[in-house]
């Protein structure tokens, strides 16, 4: 007998008879002589209506409120489903995150998961029933609930499958697999029989969005194979592992694309030991995550500093950074939040030239401007102007002939 770990997205879940599809699609997996237990989200946009709600209510709700708030929204299809379940006669219990022994630090809105105590999974399992956990969620030592930031039920899913020593872990959304591209943006995109761990991370954190970069980081921790499919169909998906058949054709696995791009550059900072960390340390303390950093070559000991941050902190960040221009002795701040960001990712570009002068080219060749450059041993990550992304992704994508099957 097998332990699997599904997760269903909130379009997997968005309403009663998508909820009986999900509960159909559990009870043949455990038909198959599977234990199985099911993360699922909130159904469809019910966060964004609890977000929506608060704003009614105080435009800066205290965080351990909003925390509470939100996680009654996994709460809801975590219980149905179970009731659905149940209604198909098969044994099934639901579970919060506390009840599952989700333990998180007390970072509200953006908690880390710290321990897992999954007892209570294993007493149910071996009770015969089907265990229904509500995703994005946990809770600290003092009992206070926690959410897990975006993309937080993908971590829930993966942890349990790591703590359960589970099989695999399946990821059931509305995208059928991990494509060469975002196929909603690339027509042309093609969907992959497997990546590895190292691929999907680099895409997930350069803005795809069919896995949190943490999931992926603790599945490839803990050696968890990911499925990525769809909750509609029965195609296969897409396997998120270690071992990946090589495609010969391109080195190049697939281009990432995010339009939560903001940028911040410090001017005239004095060029002297530790002052990165007077302006980085302040970020990191107020959970502002700063992405590619760029620092210009001295001339009169002084620099220009530029780093980039997601849309949605630039405010958080500018609070941070104003004061310190004085402080530093720097000239002044000024930020850019009409950004993007167009990635390549492939390991195979490891041992092979010529991709960064391909990439360099085709933007250029399309009137795109290079504002910023970022790379790592398997990744090119170039920042671009916000209305410019979409040609970036479409041109680079046929410009490395992603479309080909290897």
């Amino acid at each position: 007998m097998g332990l699997v770990v599904q997760k269903y997205g909130g379009t997997s879940v968005a309403n009663v008879e998508l909820i009986k599809n999900v509960a159909r699609r559990i009870i043949s997996t455990k038909e198959k002589g599977n234990q199985v237990v099911a993360v699922v989200s909130a159904m469809g946009d019910t966060t964004d209506e609890l977000v929506q709600l608060t704003r009614q209510i105080t435009p800066k709700p205290e965080p351990r409120e909003m925390d509470l708030l939100l996680s009654t929204g996994e709460i809801i299809s975590c219980t149905l489903l179970s009731m659905a379940l149940r209604a198909a006669g098969h044994e099934a219990v639901s579970l919060s995150g506390a009840q599952a022994g989700i333990q998180t630090d007390a970072a509200h809105t953006d908690a880390r998961i710290v321990a897992m105590n999954p007892g209570r999974i294993w007493r149910e399992l071996q009770g015969g029933r089907i265990v229904v956990v509500a995703g994005f969620q946990g809770v600290t030592e003092s009992m206070d609930i926690t959410t897990l930031g975006r993309g937080g039920s993908d971590t829930t899913a993966v942890a349990l499958a790591a703590a359960l020593c589970a099989d695999r872990c399946e990821r059931y959304t509305d995208v059928d697999g991990v494509y060469t591209a975002d196929p909603r943006v690339c027509p042309e995109a093609r969907k992959l029989k497997d990546i590895s761990f190292e691929e999907m991370m680099e895409l997930a954190v350069q803005g795809a969005k069919i896995m949190h970069p943490r999931a992926v980081e603790m599945g490839a921790l803990h050696n968890i194979p990911i499925v990525v499919a769809s909750s509609f169909n029965d195609a296969p998906g897409t396997l998120i592992h270690n071992e990946v058949t090589m495609e010969l054709q391109s080195k190049i696995r697939g281009i990432s694309h995010d339009t939560d791009v903001a940028k911040i550059t410090i001017i005239g900072v004095p060029d002297r030991p530790g002052i990165a960390a007077g302006i980085f340390e302040p970020l990191a303390e107020k959970r502002v995550s700063v992405d590619t950093i760029v620092q210009n070559a001295s001339a009169n000991k002084m620099t220009d500093l530029t780093f980039t941050v997601a849309r949605k902190d630039l405010d958080k960040a500018m609070d941070v950074i104003k004061p310190l221009v004085k402080s530093i002795g720097a000239k002044q701040c000024v930020a850019d939040s009409t950004l993007g960001k167009v990635s390549i990712v492939g390991t195979g570009m490891q041992t092979a030239p010529g991709y960064a002068a391909k990439m360099f080219r085709t933007l250029s060749d399309k009137g795109i401007n290079i504002e910023l450059i970022t790379t790592s041993e398997i990744r090119i990550t170039c920042i671009v102007s916000e209305k410019q992304v979409v040609e970036a992704v479409q041109a680079l994508h046929q410009a490395f002939r992603l479309e080909r099957v290897a």
